[in-house]
């Protein structure tokens, strides 16, 4: 967790500091809140009643259980803020309004496969638009978009069932916000919906995760200390182009034998079998990427999310009993080694979202998405007012 600064140029920064905790540790109380972050009770009462006049927390006393009247408990009020969260992909875009506690409140969606920048930024502006008219006057933080990786590499971007046409070197954030009119943010699809498990799903749970995300193609991020590590370019975790078929299948990125050619919604419909079948066919392969994993990552487990059916992800997470062996295997183990996301087909968009409520509010993540201001968005040390 990181530390508060008693220093009276660091206030900004505490309370942005403060309310993560809350978030994080929700319910909870001052005093809690104070040996979390290395701050006094008294100045973490005086950044809570800022906060609760700013509408971002709701404080309340549980019911008495016995003598004495119960702390004030903390949490964050789910209607302090609300962001949006945009999908783009081959097919179409998909927009979502999210509540500050992670709730999808509305979707919208509009097909179109193939849309080039303009027209997918306009109908990201009226999709926008719409979202805010169902909370008039509510305080929208700010709106994150995800689309397919990797971004700028010669040989993958632009290429395969997940390439999107003209989008080369197009100025993804300054054209959201100019859209929008809002703070805007972008990630990876799978980084994205790896963010908002961490922030509203199954990865709270978990300091160090590996997310492997299931969309048209194979990606996965490993997620260490609430934070996704992204590598030099912002393209770590194409692993479904590791060649794992010596003279397999031609991969769109110019290789053979590519995880994603098997394992991967494109996959299952290029084959055309029932899914039982498929899971059978790519036991092996699947198998042997998930080993590949845990040794490379060592986290403590591997939660498998994306646009697939939840009835196939845990089709996969079955899998795990006949799994090869892995550093994972430890007498002192207590999480499965394949877990289901909470966040379903929408966990992108809900990823999406967290991308502007993490970078708009947290201390840790304020810089991590491109932020500018000249887009728009808060600099660090700043809140949403």
């Amino acid at each position: 967790m990181l530390q508060g600064t008693n220093q009276e140029s660091g206030r900004p920064y505490n309370r942005r500091l403060v309310l993560e905790a809350i978030r994080i540790h929700a319910p909870t109380t001052r005093g809690e809140i104070a040996a979390h972050v290395g701050l006094t009770v008294q100045t973490v009462s005086t950044i809570v009643r800022e906060l609760e006049e700013q509408g971002y927390v709701l404080a309340a006393r549980d019911e008495p259980k016995g003598r004495g009247l119960p702390p004030t408990v903390l949490r964050v009020n789910p209607a302090g803020g609300y962001a949006i969260g945009v999908h783009v992909t081959p097919l179409g875009i998909g927009a979502a309004l999210v509540c500050l506690t992670g709730d999808v409140v509305a979707v919208l969606r509009r097909e179109g496969r193939g849309l080039g920048p303009d027209t997918a930024f306009r109908t990201i502006g009226e999709l926008a638009q719409e979202l805010k008219q169902l909370r008039p006057g509510s305080r929208i933080l700010g709106v994150g978009m995800a689309l397919p990786g990797p971004f700028g590499v010669d040989t993958m971007s632009g290429v395969g069932p997940t390439a999107m046409a003209g989008w080369e070197n197009v100025p993804l954030q300054a054209r959201l916000h100019e859209a929008t009119g809002l703070p805007s943010f972008f990630e990876t699809d799978m980084a994205a919906a790896a963010l908002g498990e961490r922030l509203y799903g199954i990865g709270a749970d978990f300091s160090d995760f590996y997310y492997l995300f299931f969309g048209v193609g194979l990606g996965g991020v490993m997620v260490h200390e609430g934070a996704v590590l992204r590598g030099a370019w912002g393209n770590a975790g194409e692993i479904g182009h590791i060649p794992v078929v010596a003279g397999g299948e031609p991969c769109s990125c110019g290789n053979r034998g590519c995880l994603e050619r098997y394992v991967s919604l494109e996959a299952l419909r290029r084959r055309g079998i029932p899914d039982a079948q498929w899971l059978g066919e790519i036991e092996p392969v699947f198998g042997s990427a998930i080993t590949v994993i845990e040794n490379l990552f060592d986290p403590q487990t591997i939660i498998l999310g994306g646009m697939a059916p939840e009835p196939l992800l845990q089709g996969l997470a079955a899998l795990a009993e006949r799994l090869p062996g892995s550093v994972s295997a430890r007498s002192d183990r207590t999480a499965p080694r394949l877990l289901v996301a909470h966040g379903g087909q929408n966990s992108v968009l809900s990823g999406a979202a967290a991308l502007a409520v993490l970078g708009t509010l947290s201390p840790r993540h304020g810089q991590m998405f491109g932020t500018a201001s000249e887009a728009g968005a808060p600099q660090a040390g700043d809140i949403a007012a």
